[in-house]
Order: structure tokens, then sequence, then C-alpha cells
């Protein structure tokens, strides 16, 4: 087995450049009920995926290769840095994503990661495709199962992608070495292949998951309304999409089995890891290597340096602090408003941490007394997300931090990832599932979908909803919007309310066309570089340079 290891290693790099893999899978191990579970295998005859075992290998491998991208830093970096909700913390080697500088290029890490790894789900989701007819051992209902899971994988892969890239090598069939010889696809005929094999996968699959993480009709009706709202906003869109992004969205609503849950903080609780809000996740397991090595990592990336403060040193109830992300004051101040009625701000956010010392300590932030007084468990810091006068801190035996005295290291803590059940606290692999698609989002999406055919009266019905499921108890009424208020502007505040941090945001503002506009206006440190070409990530350099024509296959404008 080593030496066909090392075998395999002496190749990986030259194909791993172009994007392209032989079938190279992630070979699935003892099942378990929350996640799909793998053990990595170096190399694999060209015949394995003709059997039975092989095949079905292959599909969970095709599932396991979402983990490379999303709950990791680099989804963190590309979905959620340099927007209007979030700009950078103390740490990090990516800020060039929220500072949009020249350095932001072909040549970037994260950049070249996606491609290459997405590319490699994409070639493997080809395989299971092209070779299914010619598997022996299964039946040709389990075929055709495994080729719709694999239709709707390639389908999520290329979504992905032509987001971050435009136009993209379209390649649906299997590659089993390097190729040369490529042109870019335009972003029009990507979106009907993502479609395309959307609707086929969704023949064939059942209604609601097998088991979780799995797709389903549902799952692809959430896929093909998010599809459909993102190619109605693109110049080969067209208001059909919008209907049908519309129609898809309310089969999601109302055809299955899904609810809003009736408290928003269950959302986040670990123990509620699977719920009725689910539409589809992303799963990760505290057993990492039946995880594939991955863990859900984004529990360290919205978290302050809360270790270094007066009586508190790092734990692990609260977690290793990598301060990548920050919120701007627009999210302080104009998205978390009204939070004597609408529960998000504090279900969200971690506002208490307490004393892991005993003793007498000078102050940091909070200069309304000279030192705190604090015992273990204690309250040694009190976020309350708003200005307190300093008469006010006085009085309180605890350091209370506003957000006029937060900086690159202290600041709001986003606590919906946060994950105490990881095995030590240095460990950076979590075992928290990652929402793709939740009820919540769904419904948003379709008011949007509504307001853009100017159906502003019945979009309240799907924005109120969300808002009164937001509410302390007996503030409903008080939380819902009449049909003046059924506006973009609104629902764009209102996405960054409830899915605040979830990983949306940077295709929500691309879609809508406001990532220039919002930047500027909101985020200080990518307001004087970001310009119209930063709509699209750069095309990974080494991939044009190893073509045969590079003409063929040009870099994204501006880059």
């Amino acid at each position: 087995m080593k030496s066909i290891k090392n075998k395999f290693l002496k190749h990986a790099g030259k194909w791993l450049r172009y994007g392209l893999l032989p079938a190279v899978f992630m070979l699935s191990g003892q099942s378990c009920k929350d996640a799909l579970d793998e053990v990595a295998i170096s190399d694999l005859s060209n015949d394995y995926i003709n059997s039975a075992k092989g095949f079905n290998d292959a599909v969970t491998s095709a599932y396991g290769l979402l983990r490379a991208y999303y709950a990791q830093e680099i989804n963190m970096t590309l979905s959620q840095m340099g927007t209007d909700t979030f700009t950078q913390g103390a740490d990090g080697s990516y800020k060039r994503y929220n500072l949009y500088t020249a350095d932001l290029d072909g040549r970037d890490n994260w950049v070249r990661t996606l491609w290459r790894e997405y590319y490699r789900g994409i070639n493997t989701c080809n395989a299971i495709i092209g070779r299914a007819e010619n598997v022996s051992g299964l039946s040709d209902s389990e075929k055709t199962l495994g080729v719709a899971e694999a239709k709707a994988l390639r389908a999520l892969y290329y979504f992905t992608l032509v987001q971050h890239y435009g136009g993209l090598d379209l390649r649906l069939v299997e590659s089993e070495g390097p190729i040369t010889d490529i042109s870019r696809t335009n972003e029009s005929a990507v979106y009907d292949s993502i479609i395309k094999d959307f609707n086929e996968a969704m023949a064939d699959l059942p209604t609601m998951p097998s088991a979780p993480g799995r797709f389903s009709k549902m799952a692809i009706e959430g896929f093909l309304c998010k599809v459909h709202i993102t190619r109605a906003t693109r110049d080969f869109g067209s208001s059909d999409d919008y209907a049908k992004a519309e129609m898809y969205g309310k089969h999601v609503i109302e055809n299955y089995d899904r609810e809003l849950l009736s408290d928003y903080a269950d959302i986040f609780d670990l123990d509620n890891n699977v719920n009725p809000e689910v539409v589809f996740a992303v799963q990760f397991s505290y057993d990492l290597l039946s995880a594939g090595g991955y863990g859900n990592r984004w529990h360290l990336y919205y978290l302050m340096e809360y270790d270094t403060q007066p009586g508190m040193s790092r734990v692990l109830q609260v977690g290793r602090p990598w301060k990548r992300l920050r919120p701007t004051d627009y999210t302080y101040n104009q998205v978390m408003v009204n939070r004597d009625v609408d529960s998000r701000y504090d279900k969200s956010f971690k506002k208490v941490f307490y004393a892991t010392k005993t003793g007498t300590f000078p102050t940091f932030l909070d200069k309304s007394k000279a030192e705190i007084t604090v015992a273990e468990g204690d309250t040694a810091i009190f976020m309350p997300g708003y200005e307190m006068s300093e008469a006010e801190r006085a009085k309180r035996p605890y350091q209370v931090y506003t957000p006029s005295m937060y900086n690159e290291k202290q600041f709001g803590v986003l606590a919906k990832f946060l994950d105490p059940r990881r095995a030590t606290i240095n460990e950076e692999r979590g075992g928290r599932d990652f929402n793709l698609i939740r009820l919540a989002d769904v419904y948003l999406l379709v008011a949007e979908a509504l307001i853009q055919q100017n159906k502003n009266q019945e979009a309240v019905d799907y924005i109120n909803p969300v808002r009164r499921r937001a509410a302390y108890p007996g503030h409903e009424d008080e939380m819902e919007i009449d049909v003046s208020k059924a506006t973009m502007d609104f629902l764009m505040d209102e996405r960054a309310r409830e899915l605040l941090g979830e990983g949306h945001r940077w295709t929500d503002l691309k879609r809508w066309n406001k990532l220039v506009e919002r930047v500027k206006m909101y985020n200080d440190y990518g307001s004087p570089n970001i310009d119209s070409h930063h709509m699209y990530r750069p095309i990974p350099q080494e991939q044009i340079d190893l073509v045969d024509d590079p003409s063929a296959f040009p870099q994204n404008d501006g880059y």
C-alpha cells in the first residue's frame, strides 16, 4: 500500500494543477447517524468504481469534498470577508479579501484551492455518472439514485464556482489525466447546465433525505430557488427566473416536512443539529477520522481575544480566538435594531464572559473603574452591544465593553458557531453541521422574488413569519411589517439580521449588484480599493498558464 501511495503522490501535483484527478475517492467507513463517514484512501484501481462497493464509496466521496470548502477558513473568507456586515479582525493572512488590494490575484491560495478542490468533486461526479451503467452488483434503482446524487452534487459544485469566477471549464465527462486543450464556457451556459443537472436529479431522488446530509427533492427545490434568483440578476437572466425562484421556494415551504423553529436560538443548539428547519446541511462529526479529517472550523473565526482580559484565560467552553472577523458599525447600528423586541442580537452574540481566575485585576477597556475583583465563575466582562454611560458602568462589579471601545482584538462575538464539544481547547476541528439552506433563508428568498415581481403585498406574508419567530414573547405583533416596508432595502437588512455570519452575505451582495456600493458605505477597510471587477474572483493563474492557448481561457477583467 505504501508504494501505491507514493506513486499516487508523485503524480498528484500535476493533476491537481489542472483541477483534475483520475478517480480518487474517499471510501466510506461505518455509518454514523449524523454524518457521512469517510476514510481517506490514497489510490484506487481504475476498475474499483465499477464494483458495487466502489460505486457507493464514490458517491459518499463526492459528498465529502463539500467539506474542503464549507465550514473552513476559505469559506469564511470568500463568503463573509469584505462585506457590509463584517470586516477584518487582528489576525489572519487573507486580509486582502477585506482590503481588496492588488495582491488579491490569480496566485492567491484560496482562489487556487476552491478551483482545485471543487474540480476534484466535479470529476468524481463525472466518473459516477459516466460509469454507472457498467457497475456490477447493484440494481438499476440503486444506480439511478447514485447518478441523481452525483448530478445534484455536480450542480452544487458548479453553482459555487460560477458565483465566484463567472465562466468556467464546463466539463461533464470524466477526465482521466491532465487536459490542456481547454476554453472557458460562458456564464450563461454554466447556469443552464446547473439547472439541467438539478432538474434531472430531482426526478430520481426521494422526497425527503434518506439520511442527514443526503440530497432529496426538497433540497433540490431549495437550491433551484437560489439558482434562479441568482441567474435573474445576471444580464442573461429574465423575469421568468424570479417566478421560478418563487415557485421552488414556495414548494419547499408548503410541500415538505419543514417548519420554522419556535425559538431562534434553537437553530444553533448543538443538541438540535438535525432539526425541522434544515433544508440542506454539510455533515460533520466529532469522530474526525470518520469525517475524512475535516471538521467545522467556524467556531474559530468570529471569536475575540477574550483570554488575555482581566480575570480570564482560555477555556474550551468559549474556544480559541482566531480574531478573523468582527462586525461593522452597520451590523451593530442598522442591522441589529429594536433589541427590546427583536431577540436576534441577544441570541446571536455572546454577551457575558465569566472569570476563570480569582483576584483583583486592573481594568483593560472599561476605565469607569480602576480595577475589578472577581472570583472564578463571576462575570468578568459584559458586552451589551450598545453604549452605556460611564456612571452606569461604574456601578457594575465587572468590566462593560461597549461598541465605542471595540478594536481589532476585542469586539462583539458572534456565538452561532461556538463548539465546546471539541476534544481539546486547541482542537481546530469541530463537529457542528453546516447549514447551506435553512427554511428562514427560503422564506426571505421567496419574499425577494415577489418584490422583484412587484408583488410586495404578498412578500409581506413571507417576511412576517420570520420576524414573528424572532420576537420576544408578547412582542410578535410589533415585529410585523406592512407593505410600505416590503422593499429590497428592507430585505437586505432583514437577511443580514436573520442570517448574520452564516455564509450568504458576499453572494447576496453580488446578486443584488450592491457589493461595491455597500462596502464603500459600511466597510472602512475595503472602501478605498473595491471596484466593479471585484464582483468576480480571479481565475487561478496556474490554470491559465497550463492551457495550450491562454487566450482561450482569459483572466477575469481587472486582474
